[in-house]
């Protein structure tokens, strides 16, 4: 792969002329995402005193996030994550990085498109397509739909389009919240459940869904950069993180009330589709894959592309080729594999908690590694950081499995 190639960051800096709110908000909208709808099953999971390793969690990212900004602070030169970790660790550190950054995106994606599947089967349950001998059920018939919706979005190769449209990611969240909520005001469905105090069985998997809820690390660097007074960044953080946690624990604590043990995987799931606001929040739910999906690729095939010969990464045929090919793929993965839950924990697990815990601790410590080791607060801070998301990757990792194959 080309030296060149790997110094391209995945998230292209602007100019910074970005201002405190514009910063604000494109914080939010990084944080912001599809966690939400999972939130409320993972309170479920892990029972109402797990909310106290979910304000732990957004604690600790916002730390961690901290750090990623003293790192591009040492070094004037640091654009991205991927220049973060090569500072850190070289080349090869480079290279890990991106690779763990392009998974996770790769599997997001992948859930986009069973989410939009559920979703559309949930409006529409006794639709299905019928090829000859081949049927496809309702839920793989609207995964295949939602690939044929997506696909002009995919033709277009410039980062900075594709941002406009997924602009729209913190007013749909925020739109989706405000339309459960009143489901269960106005619907008949209230806010009657008690659900559990503490389910330690499940408690692994609660905390991969909460960590899935702070997956916007990668994009911290591009943030920091595009600002006019990186001064400030410290109360974006802030901001985008108060604000952020505010709505996830909104969601969660509503939905839990509403439905209990027994809420879906996806809040949209449980909600009537009879009822006009139900339908506000799943059509609205319906536009963040259409939204979002090209934005999630992009820099998957714009590293694939980077490992082209020199003869084949700037054609536009090849470039168009990757895409769709990454398309196609992620259509088979979420056709054959319906488990959005289960996906959704195994990227909490591996990719946000490298990603979001370790790596930033890592390169921190490597980068002053000047620092002197003692029982000060922040050192022991950070070696606490480093141990929780180890334990969370590890038993996370074993708990979605285990439920994957039991």
């Amino acid at each position: 792969m080309a030296n060149n190639e790997l110094r391209i960051p995945l998230q292209t800096p602007t100019t910074g002329s970005s201002n405190f709110l514009k910063a604000c908000f494109n914080g939010t909208n990084a944080f912001l995402g599809i966690g939400l709808l999972t939130v409320p099953y993972a309170l479920s999971s892990g029972g109402w005193l797990s909310l106290i390793l979910f304000f732990l969690i957004a604690i600790m990212t916002f730390y961690t996030g901290i750090l990623l900004k003293r790192c591009m602070e040492a070094d004037p030169s640091i654009r991205s994550y991927l220049d973060i970790a090569e500072r850190a660790f070289g080349m090869k550190g480079r290279i890990i990085v991106m690779i763990i950054m392009n998974s996770e995106l790769y599997l997001v994606a992948i859930g986009l498109l069973i989410l939009e599947g559920d979703n559309l089967h949930k409006l529409f349950p006794k639709f299905m397509i019928k090829l000859g001998e081949l049927t496809a059920n309702g839920r793989q018939s609207f995964v295949l739909i939602t690939a044929l919706v997506i696909f002009p979005s995919m033709l277009l190769t410039d980062l900075s389009i594709l941002s406009y449209v997924s602009a729209t990611g913190v007013f749909s969240c925020l739109i989706i919240l405000v339309s459960i909520f009143c489901v269960g005001l106005f619907n008949s469905v209230g806010f009657h459940e008690k659900g559990t105090l503490l389910n330690v069985k499940s408690l692994p998997t609660a905390v991969s869904l909460y960590i899935v809820c702070f997956a916007g690390h990668p994009v911290i660097p591009s943030i920091y950069t595009s600002m006019r007074n990186t001064y400030q960044f410290s109360k974006v953080l802030l901001f985008s993180f108060v604000l952020t946690t505010s709505t996830y624990l909104a969601m969660a604590t509503v939905g839990y009330l509403m439905y209990g043990d027994s809420v879906e995987s996806q809040i949209t799931l449980s909600l009537p589709t009879s009822k006009v606001c139900a339908e506000v929040a799943i059509y609205t739910t319906l536009l963040i894959p259409i939204t979002r999906y090209a934005l999630m690729v992009t820099p998957v095939a714009t590293a694939i592309e980077g490992g082209l010969s020199e003869n084949y990464k700037n054609q536009r045929t090849i470039r168009l080729l990757i895409r769709v090919g990454l398309l196609i793929s992620t259509v088979i993965v979420a056709y054959v594999f319906p488990y959005y839950e289960s996906l959704m924990a195994i990227v909490g697990s591996i990719f946000v908690v490298s990603a979001s815990f370790l790596l930033p601790c890592l390169c921190y410590l490597k980068i002053n590694s000047d620092l002197r080791w003692g029982w000060n607060c922040e050192q022991m801070g950070i070696l606490g950081i480093l141990v929780f998301g180890t334990l969370a990757g590890v038993l996370g990792t074993y708990s979605s499995v285990y439920d994957l194959v039991t």
